[in-house]
């Protein structure tokens, strides 16, 4: 079961999409399971930044 999103982007987000995970928003909104790949990518990176951020954090504050 598949539930359009009607996102509304930008070219430049269009372009950004399908540079960092292959695929255009059309096929991320029609399809749940791209969805869910794209969102934990996302979340995976973002835990890398934070971590990364306290890393760096910690190091300044020696």
């Amino acid at each position: 079961m598949s539930e359009k999103l009607n996102l509304t982007y930008t070219p430049e987000m269009e372009k950004a999409m399908h540079q960092s995970h292959g695929m255009n928003f059309s096929e991320y909104e029609m399809n749940i399971e791209k969805r869910l790949e794209v969102e934990k990518k996302r979340e995976q990176s973002h835990r890398r930044g934070l971590e990364a951020a306290k890393e760096m954090d910690h190091d300044i504050h020696r």
